[in-house]
């Protein structure tokens, strides 16, 4: 329990500098800037996904709930969004890096991920927008302000700093509890899942991806690096992998079916690749 307490507390106290500087991004957006500034960040949603993509593969912890946070703040578009959640890495690097994993194997995987986060999401905004006829809110951070019920007219600092406390210890518990339930069932057992029905491996590696614990990208990384599970399980796992950046949203947006309609897509784009990927016999 001990291990679990402090293993939690790490990841969370990771997430500190990411989530201030987000808030603090989005306090200077709604108070400083004018509404040609806005106008201009709100057209910037066709690139979007492109530099989302780019910039979730960063190895950087806690790059996903900064997107989540930015998002529900309407700053940045739903495509933007899944594309950082398909790019974004968590465990998987440090991972690699550790087992030895030849440098080019790293770079293919990493690579992959960003041509699919980046397609995905300019896909994603395509539909939603060109076909759907959806049109994405003005930008507005009293969306979150009201969602953590408190006051943004207090100064970007404070205001920033309050949201950053709020959201930090509602992912310190979500993380605890995850921990605790993980710890119970044990890794091995959650690795059986995809054992128990590999005919199905992507479809079952997308649901354990979707686990907001870092603990579920290890358990995925280690069976790849086993031989247990192919390319395409792998890949399934991975893109779905968004880490506490789920938690975020679900707190801060207060539009369940989008969240889990959000949900839905990045499940289903993560089952499709992982297909696409093992059908062509591709690997890494």
């Amino acid at each position: 329990m001990l291990d679990i307490i402090l293993d939690t507390l790490l990841d969370s106290v990771k997430l500190l500098p990411f989530l201030f500087i987000t808030y603090l991004l989005m306090e200077e957006l709604e108070h400083k800037t004018g509404g040609k500034a806005k106008n201009r960040i709100r057209s910037a949603g066709k690139s979007g996904p492109v530099w989302g993509a780019l910039l979730g593969v960063i190895p950087q912890c806690g790059f996903s709930a900064a997107a989540s946070s930015l998002y529900a703040g309407h700053v940045i578009t739903v495509g933007t969004l899944l594309a950082i959640f398909l790019s974004t890495s968590d465990e998987m690097l440090p991972i690699m890096i550790s087992e030895a994993v030849a440098p080019v194997v790293i770079v293919k995987i990493l690579a992959a991920k960003v041509i699919i986060g980046m397609i995905s999401g300019l896909v994603v905004e395509f539909l939603y927008v060109g076909v759907m006829k959806k049109h994405e809110k003005e930008m507005d951070i009293h969306v979150v302000c009201e969602e953590e019920h408190c006051s943004c007219e207090d100064g970007i600092f404070r205001s920033a700093f309050k949201h950053t406390l709020k959201i930090f210890a509602y992912i310190l518990i979500i993380s605890f509890l995850l921990n605790v339930v993980i710890g119970f069932i044990g890794e091995d057992t959650l690795a059986g899942f995809f054992t128990a029905m590999p005919l199905v491996g992507e479809a079952v590696a997308a649901l354990v991806g979707l686990i907001p614990n870092c603990a579920s990208s290890v358990v995925i990384t280690e069976l790849y690096l086993g031989g247990i599970i192919g390319a395409g399980a792998m890949m399934s796992g991975l893109l779905v992998n968004a880490g506490v950046g789920l938690l975020v949203l679900f707190r801060l947006n207060r539009d369940w079916k989008q969240n889990a309609g959000i949900v839905a897509a990045l499940y289903g784009l993560g089952v499709f690749w992982g297909v696409i990927i093992r059908v062509c016999g591709i690997v890494f």
